[in-house]
């Protein structure tokens, strides 16, 4: 897939680290699947895997928890 951001890259499958705060809480989660732009870097993540990041901050802020560090895990 071509970038939309930086109109010349190409994308390919690879992992990121993406850090969420919500409601006074950080949570960062590292090896998330994502298609990254080999030229600027941009991230794609598809559906699945954000209602999988939002189930894992929505953990995160349940347990009280003021910073998180968690590793991507499919449902």
């Amino acid at each position: 897939m071509r970038c939309i951001v930086c109109k010349h890259g190409e994308t390919a499958p690879g992992t990121v680290t993406v850090s969420v705060e919500r409601a006074g809480t950080v949570v960062v989660v590292r090896d998330v699947p994502a298609d990254v732009c080999q030229t600027c870097g941009e991230e794609y993540l598809t559906a699945q895997v954000v209602e999988q990041l939002e189930s894992l901050v929505d953990k995160a802020l349940g347990a009280g928890m003021d910073v998180a560090v968690r590793r991507y895990e499919a449902a």
